[in-house]
């Protein structure tokens, strides 16, 4: 009896490949496609968009009306220029009325969908069929090699293009399929990798500093926070384990372990200027004017740490600059498990600003979460993430 002859795998070939059914490679996807560019895209999980679907509570802040470079964290910190030029808030604004979407404005130009993030992936989704773009979920990818094309061997199929682009995002929120693959995929084709960490996430406290705040898990307070020159003015949070917030999120990107944080408890204000006139002058009085701008349990708890031993003028200047300038050093961050992005990623040096092309191999674009750029809590994310997919749709 003859052996059988070995199987072949099925391949099918198109002008594209996109792996990574997000924000970025599906935004990539419908732009290309509208140019008439055959487009498969890649998702490993069971269907597209899933990091969209939790953004924002559920409602997605899809973009920020405010956007500029300078909302933006990188080694590289001009490449964001071009592709934010050429692919603003406005155009997405765009395409989100175009669907009728109705969104609305909260705090410094943050735009949210008013019903659900379902919206924007149905959108996209919509804008992707009708620009003829194959999507493919639950692909488990085995191997991508280069030779005259990109050839990328899944479990039962095999897909080939002359253009692959990674969309593959970061580590954030593993539970929800974030991989290394995308770094690993550079590192493949020689590209560096700008070590990566947590950002837009919680920190905790040590343990000295987790039990005397414990109480306070729920409390909230306006701060200006501050650590490596940035200063971010938003409510923070206390934690069970430690400090969160829109203030302390902003300020993590670019904190480092060892580093301490400076909270401004009173903003602008001169908090114990009434008590310098009065001839009463005593911890309950000085307790009365910080529960005049921080809730009472964190008044009281601070003032118990930091209480002055006299109430002199003298007294009441330090105890006004600390106010100002409380320093907490946390012990480390929540980790991938609860950051919102990955700082660091694929080197931007080695891509071009204007299509997101690899200077090092033709074809292979990188896009979105998996390149070192980090944008600040408020939508710039996402901003990313279309500006950065359009410059490579376009460009295919």
């Amino acid at each position: 009896m003859k052996p059988s002859p070995p199987t072949m795998t099925p391949s099918r070939t198109f002008d594209a490949i996109v792996l990574g059914g997000g924000a970025a490679g599906l935004l990539c996807a419908m732009e290309a496609g509208k140019r008439g560019r055959r487009v498969v895209v890649l998702e490993r999980n069971e269907s597209i968009g899933k990091k969209i679907l939790v953004s924002g509570g559920g409602r997605c802040n899809f973009t920020n009306r405010y956007c500029q470079p300078a909302n933006f964290l990188s080694d590289n910190p001009h490449f964001v220029k071009s592709a934010l030029a050429r692919f603003t808030p406005e155009d997405f604004i765009a395409l989100v009325e175009k669907h009728r979407i109705t969104y609305h404005e909260k705090t410094l130009g943050q735009l949210f969908c008013d019903k659900s993030a379902r919206q924007i992936v149905a959108m996209l989704e919509a804008e992707c069929h009708a620009a003829k773009v194959h999507i493919a979920t639950n692909v488990q990818i085995r191997d991508v090699q280069r030779a005259d094309q990109f050839v990328v061997r899944s479990e039962n199929l095999e897909y080939r293009a002359p253009v692959l682009v990674v969309a593959t995002g970061g580590l954030s929120i593993p539970k929800m399929g974030a991989t290394a693959f995308g770094y690993e995929l550079a590192r493949q084709f020689g590209h560096r990798v700008v070590p990566t960490r947590p950002a837009l996430v919680p920190l905790l406290l040590d343990f000295a500093d987790r039990k005397r705040y414990a109480e306070l898990a729920g409390v909230s307070a306006e701060v200006l926070a501050s650590c490596d020159s940035r200063k971010f003015r938003e409510r923070m949070l206390f934690t069970h384990r430690g400090l969160s917030g829109p203030a302390i999120l902003q300020i993590s990107s670019y904190w480092k372990e060892g580093e301490s944080i400076s909270l401004d408890l009173a903003p602008e204000r001169d908090a114990l200027e009434p008590l310098r006139a009065s001839s009463t002058r005593n911890l309950e009085t000085i307790r009365k004017a910080l529960q005049l701008f921080l809730p009472n349990r964190f008044a009281s708890l601070w003032l118990d740490a930091y209480a002055p031993v006299s109430f002199t003028n003298a007294s009441l200047d330090s105890l006004e600059r600390q106010l100002h300038h409380w320093q907490i050093t946390p012990s480390r961050s929540e980790g991938y498990a609860k950051a919102e992005v990955t700082a660091g990623g694929v080197d931007t040096r080695e891509l071009s600003s204007k299509t997101m092309e690899s200077q090092k191999v033709p074809g292979l674009y990188f896009i979105g979460e998996v390149v070192d750029v980090t944008g600040q809590l408020g939508g710039f994310n996402f901003q990313w993430a279309w500006a950065s997919g359009a410059a490579a749709g376009r460009s295919l």
